[in-house]
């Protein structure tokens, strides 16, 4: 897992059981700028709760995904479930070196890592100073299982991409959400908390981010296929039909009352609920604004019934509102994907590090 420096872009590649994003972005003096994209539908259960199922059909996918793109760059970095993931800060004295850390994160790996260390890939990143005694140093430890590694990997290269990082899903979104904090002009108050609601095709997770950090995360099996289905099933289409028709329109009259109201009113259930228990669970820290992100956060009126029955300001996420856009891409098709490009973006935002 050890992270590599990009020369001229990076591309991010995120991979979801739905669908593959790529993105690539190029460091562009303080900001960033869009030079690619693309996103191509997975068929069903290729990849199932973020693991690659069909790693041929996932590779055949994202190389299609790469031959419409065309970046400029083969550079790609790639993430894993933070259900794959487990991240630990960690004290050591303030006079270790890097080896000797490494060499004491190796002796000790049983008490960290809760894999056989045989089995284990691990990268490790220097926090400074430990808050209280300056005589410690925080060390930020994260795992997961050298497998999930090499899958990644292994997919990137079959598509014809050099594998330049393996991140946690969970960071790449924090950097995303960096870009959101901005918009909302709420960067420099490190109290103030926002709450993302990411409705994907499968899942629905709601994510607490204060200070530019996820500290509260809940997940929900409930996503947009559910209404796909629910369109497929009322009016007898096919999956790509209803696919479709969900997000160009065109159904019967009685679409909004028998089909699109219920969803809408279970997300937004969904949303108050997870507020509920992020209050419960003992946060004192107000949640001031939320941010929908996802494929299925644009459906009309999800966005202004969570703001009447919350009571708060949402805004639908697009974290490319402030960047530059290559002249070739189509920008308004860039911003109607842009809700479901978080994780993308923030792996390819690893350009400038």
């Amino acid at each position: 897992m050890r992270f590599l420096k990009s020369g001229k872009g990076l591309i991010g590649v995120d991979i979801t059981s739905a669908t593959v994003k790529l993105l690539e972005l190029k460091q562009c003096h303080d900001n960033y700028q869009v030079e690619s994209y693309a996103v191509r539908p997975l068929r069903e259960g290729a990849v199932v709760e973020r693991r690659i199922r069909d790693i041929d059909d996932v590779a055949s996918v994202l190389s299609r995904a790469v031959e419409h793109a065309k970046p400029s760059t083969r550079k790609a970095a790639v993430a894993v479930p933070a259900s794959a993931a487990i991240t630990k800060t960690l004290t050591f004295p303030i006079g270790l070196s890097e080896e000797e850390i490494e060499e004491r994160i190796v002796a000790e790996s049983d008490r960290h890592i809760p894999f056989p260390f045989n089995e284990v890939a691990f990268d490790f990143e220097f926090l400074g100073p430990a808050p209280f005694d300056d005589e410690q140093q925080q060390v930020m430890l994260v795992a997961c299982r050298q497998q999930d590694v090499t899958q990644l990997t292994e997919t990137l290269e079959r598509a014809g991409l050099e594998p330049s990082a393996v991140d946690v899903e969970t960071f790449a979104m924090e950097r995303s959400l960096a870009e959101l904090r901005r918009q909302l002009k709420v960067e420099n108050d490190p109290t103030a908390c926002v709450g993302l609601v990411d409705i994907g095709a499968n899942m629905n997770a709601f994510h607490v981010v204060r200070g530019g950090h996820i500290v509260y995360t809940r997940d929900t099996v409930f996503g947009g296929r559910q209404l796909t289905d629910s369109i497929r099933e009322r009016y007898d289409l096919s999956m790509e039909e209803a696919g479709f028709a969900k997000k160009r329109g065109g159904l019967p009259d009685d679409y909004h009352e028998r089909v699109l109201n219920p969803f809408l009113e279970t997300v937004v259930q969904q949303v108050g609920r997870s507020l509920q228990l992020y209050y419960t669970a003992g946060r004192q820290q107000e949640v001031q604004h939320i941010v929908l992100a996802g494929g299925s956060s644009v459906i009309p009126g999800l966005a202004e019934r969570i703001a009447e029955d919350s009571g708060m300001s949402v805004t639908i996420a697009n974290p490319f509102q402030r960047m530059r856009v290559n002249k070739r891409l189509n920008l308004q098709a860039l911003t109607n994907d842009a809700p479901a490009m978080l994780t993308a973006g923030g792996l390819a935002m690893r350009v400038s590090q």
